[in-house]
């Protein structure tokens, strides 16, 4: 009983660790930031509608987002409806949103913690759930409504299932491998570089021929049946032009976490399997991140959230090395220091890393919050008044709270999102824009915040130009990300300046 009590915990204890701190904070004050507002309006759209932007744009996330249309359509039909009259509606957004990533990474926790103890026994296994689960990334990411934790958690649940068709080889389960897998790359197709992770693993193992052939067949299947997707994504690589060379921020936490991990790898662990804790773990670590650098190099796509399941290679790494310290050796007061060790270490830990957790919760860690630029635009605006995005693609912004801008005039929409098939719609020339904001008498214009990049497209220089020959500002808000202006019409039809 007790044996099979302690079992459990390695699992249970990373897994409900991870539930918690997921959990806590998952409102972040009821922001939302722009990509969490794509999610939210790409679920809400009918399939046919969804089908039919894909075919445009965004198609790399086209399951996560109907995956996400199945779970709105029960959220909103039984807990929605309670959360909106207890906290607001735009808790029961921000709830909704998060809640599968929550899900997500707290069965993430416990695949690492499970593939721990299958490698390196139960120590092993439980400080590699809780070193996972305490990672400032991993929480980040567990409170983020966008598909990065369901593919952590597959490619995690993916690993456990090759060490295990490593060990006793069984059709179903490189079936398994294989499925799992092909979900996490047909969710985000970057879960393609844990195939080389996996290689390495299989290689470094120096496993039987007719297991490293099973291995080769399924990561086979996997890329064959990627590669229809793959290729008709390539149509829709300018959705990455905003990137540019890589962050150093996540770099530096790349390059921290290798070097930890790293010096983790070399505190001998004792195989208990055919693939040994090093052999996957140092691949899974560095291989994926590496290889997106080297494609950086061509064309930048590097971004860290894009193989967040790096970390779990980290994790391994380092929960082995705590294993693996050795223990105070005698009795009495030895063996109670001993015993209180681990969790004085986690509580340590947790301490140091408090602050970055409670910054994580704030509205202050995403670029932007779409609630406050909604929340200011309603207090600012009057009915009737126009309504410019600048650049359009912040037009996003209205998708999660759309009475906020009822009664307001879109000057430069053309085609709305849904009806173009597009993120954030179409718009009209320059010249009919110039005609429209002419015509009226205030604007209230959402803007990136001052010092971003301009964007030099025919309706963008229009927006500006106009707004600074006919339009004074009356009044402006600053918010997370964003900047709301009321401009107030000079001279010419309907206006002399008057804010």
């Amino acid at each position: 009983m007790a044996t099979g009590a302690a079992r459990s915990a390695v699992v249970l204890v990373p897994a409900g660790l991870m539930l918690l701190l997921g959990l806590w904070g998952i409102r972040r004050r009821d922001a939302v930031w722009r990509d969490e507002a794509v999610t939210y309006d790409m679920a809400h759209r009918s399939l046919p509608d969804l089908w039919a932007t894909l075919l445009h744009v965004d198609v790399v996330h086209g399951l996560y987002y109907a995956l996400m249309h199945g779970w709105f359509a029960v959220y909103d039909a039984t807990l929605g409806p309670a959360l909106g009259p207890a906290f607001g509606d735009a808790a029961g957004t921000a709830i909704g949103l998060r809640l599968p990533s929550v899900a997500a990474m707290t069965a993430a926790a416990a695949g690492v913690a499970l593939l721990g103890r299958h490698l390196a026994g139960r120590r092993a296994g439980l400080f590699a759930g809780l070193v996972f689960a305490l990672l400032p990334i991993v929480q980040r990411y567990a409170q983020e409504g966008r598909s990065y934790a369901l593919v952590c958690a597959l490619v995690v649940w993916a690993s456990y299932v090759l060490v295990r068709a490593a060990a006793r080889p069984r059709r179903a389960r490189w079936l398994g491998y294989a499925a799992l897998m092909l979900a996490a790359c047909l969710l985000h197709e970057f879960a393609s570089l844990a195939l080389p992770a996996h290689g390495a693993a299989v290689a470094l193992a120096r496993l039987p021929r007719r297991v490293r052939r099973s291995w080769a067949f399924a990561a086979g299947g996997v890329l064959a049946l990627l590669a229809p997707l793959a290729v008709f994504s390539t149509r829709q690589s300018d959705q990455l032009s905003w990137l540019t060379w890589p962050d150093p921020w996540q770099l530096l936490t790349f390059a921290g976490l290798a070097a930890a991990g790293c010096l983790c790898a070399r505190v001998p662990v004792r195989p208990r399997g055919p693939i040994g804790l090093r052999a996957l773990a140092l691949p899974l670590l560095l291989l994926p991140t590496v290889l997106l650098l080297l494609l950086s190099d061509i064309e930048p796509t590097y971004v860290d959230r894009y193989v967040l399941y790096y970390v779990a290679g980290f994790a391994l790494a380092a929960g082995a090395a705590l294993a693996g310290l050795p223990r105070p050796s005698g009795t009495g007061g030895a063996t109670r220091a001993r015993r209180l060790r681990a969790p004085v270490a986690v509580v340590l830990v947790a301490a140091v890393l408090l602050p970055v957790d409670v910054h994580l919760r704030s509205p202050d860690s995403r670029a932007d919050d779409a609630t406050s630029v909604a929340e200011a635009v309603r207090q600012l605006s009057a009915p009737g008044d126009g309504l410019l995005f600048t650049p359009s693609r912040r037009r996003i912004w209205a998708a999660t709270r759309p009475q906020d801008f009822r009664g307001l005039r879109d000057l430069a929409l053309e085609g709305s999102p849904v009806t173009s098939g597009t993120l954030y719609g179409t718009e009209l020339p320059g010249a009919a824009i110039r005609a429209r904001m002419l015509a009226s008498r205030r604007i209230v214009v959402a803007a990136d915040p001052a010092g971003q990049p301009l964007d030099t497209n025919d309706q963008e220089r229009t927006k500006r130009a106009t707004l600074r020959t006919a339009f004074v500002p009356c009044t402006t808000r600053n918010v997370r990300g964003a900047r709301v202006t009321v401009y107030a019409r000079v001279g010419g039809a309907g206006g002399g300046g008057h804010c």
